[in-house]
């Protein structure tokens, strides 16, 4: 809060207290203060408030400042500060701070409650709202708490706020918005009002209730020109590491990716495709560079990784690492639909704000495609297929370079199948021992070994016949849960 005053003038402007502010004179009883704030915090994501205020000083009637008689920093409960203790008796799913100035010569005093996060936030273990200007147990309003726990659920981490207390100027110097009107296909309005309405309207600043204004999460990790300026997603950063050989053994080079998401995604793809193998090829006189892995097949990746990551798991963000045979790009948190079914699943994204603005910008695919073409482009470069594996906290998903087909593992052709299956099934087609074949590069004569390995994923459960009674030469395939 850098400016308290300039707060307290615009809310004693509100023709009357809210669910998220509160007036007060001299009334300080610490028990009362405790249930005000779990009050105001849980009232102030009913509003679809980020923060929420006690002030005292104000007249609760007129809102005149009238100064109070105490200072809020000395207020104890026993021998404990206030604020300490209002630390241990209340959840821990929310922040507040206290802060006392000076408005006209008089003292004022001025709590401030930073949204709560998953959970009502309680003191003593029990959860209060505020029901016109009182607060009442939250227990008592079966109705109110429904509707809270529903805005709980909904509540993300793209609209929190990563920075706050800028001046409108100074926010758009610290995110590059040229690039979400380029992104968009806007075209750049001539002043900064204009650049402000549509950047309030996505969510990627808000105002604040003392008029200055806070980047959110979602500017800052797709706009920032330095994440580093921010403490809170600073390490959200992409990281690419380059090593020699199949192993971690000697990193060649490492470099993190300084710029917000968007701004920086296109020279970030092209970063990682100049630390692949490529060769170039001339046909009909024209040069052509061929790189190891399809470029869209990078692209959907690392956008996946990007969109899906967890951002309630602090102190790392999307990694990308890259050896001599495969590219693994890991993001923190685990996938929302079950791996097997990740093709034909309907989408589901953590952070829905995030995916549809990247995908406004295209940036990434708006209707679970993503994976469908990770597939189908390394099928067409016939390379190995892609892997995804989820661990406790983390997903990685594997691009493999080219191998000979004897050289491919037993697991790696099984997934293959299953993977060609799936695409089969979802462009309305079936797996054939001719597509299999096509899928590999390998030539009719194959037809046996292919078909050798169709058994074998018929017997580990990977795919079924369509139709059992079909002649050999006429069998076609589909996934195991179609």
């Amino acid at each position: 809060m850098n400016n308290p005053e300039l707060l307290v003038k615009e809310l004693i402007g509100l023709p009357s207290e809210t669910g998220w502010v509160e007036f007060k004179h001299n009334n300080y009883s610490p028990e009362m203060i405790a249930k005000d704030i779990s009050a105001l915090a849980n009232s102030a994501i009913l509003d679809d408030r980020n923060t929420s205020y006690m002030i005292w000083g104000i007249d609760d009637k007129t809102h005149e400042i009238i100064g109070t008689n105490q200072n809020l920093l000395s207020i104890k409960k026993g021998n404990e500060e206030l604020e300490s203790w209002l630390k241990h008796q209340m959840s821990k799913n929310f922040d507040f701070s206290f802060v006392t100035t000076c408005i006209n010569d008089k003292p004022i005093g001025i709590i401030e409650i930073i949204s709560s996060l998953n959970t009502p936030v309680t003191f003593e273990k029990e959860a209060f709202v505020r029901i016109g200007s009182y607060t009442k147990p939250l227990r008592d309003f079966p109705n109110i708490e429904a509707q809270l726990w529903n805005k709980l659920t909904q509540q993300n981490f793209e609209s929190l706020p990563a920075l706050t207390d800028l001046e409108l100027s100074d926010a758009l110097t610290i995110i590059d918005y040229t690039v979400y009107f380029d992104l968009t296909q806007t075209k750049l309005p001539s002043n900064n009002e204009q650049i402000s309405h549509y950047l309030l309207e996505d969510g990627i600043i808000y105002k604040q209730d003392d008029g200055l204004f806070s980047i959110t999460n979602l500017g800052a990790i797709l706009f920032a020109k330095k994440l580093s300026i921010f403490d809170r997603i600073s390490r959200k950063a992409i990281r690419i590491v380059q090593y020699s050989g199949t192993n971690k053994i000697k990193m060649l080079r490492e470099e993190t990716i300084e710029q917000g998401y968007a701004v920086g995604f296109e020279n970030l793809i092209r970063y990682v495709e100049a630390l692949t193998p490529s060769e170039e090829n001339i046909s009909d006189g024209i040069r052509r560079r061929i790189t190891a892995y399809p470029t869209l097949a990078i692209r959907e990746a690392i956008g996946n990784a990007i969109i899906h990551q967890d951002f309630s798991i602090t102190g790392t963000g999307p990694t990308i690492e890259v050896f001599e045979n495969r590219i693994e790009i890991t993001n923190p948190g685990t996938p929302l639909v079950l791996i097997e079914r990740i093709i034909d699943n309907p989408p589901k994204s953590r952070n829905e704000k995030m995916a549809a603005l990247m995908r406004r910008m295209k940036i990434c695919e708006e209707l679970g495609t993503g994976w469908d073409k990770i597939v189908i482009a390394t099928e067409f470069y016939q390379l190995p297929a892609p892997k995804i594996v989820a661990y406790e906290e983390s997903t990685k998903v594997t691009l493999f370079s080219k191998i000979s087909f004897q050289n491919i593992t037993p697991e790696d052709k099984l997934r293959a199948v299953y993977l060609h299956s799936c695409i089969k099934q979802v462009s309305g087609d079936y797996l054939t021992n001719s597509s299999l074949r096509n899928r590999f590069g390998l030539k009719e004569s194959s037809a046996g070994t292919i078909s050798r390995l169709i058994k074998d994923a018929i017997e580990k459960g990977a795919i079924k016949p369509l139709d059992p009674d079909t002649a050999p030469r006429y069998m076609k395939y589909q996934p195991w849960w179609a």
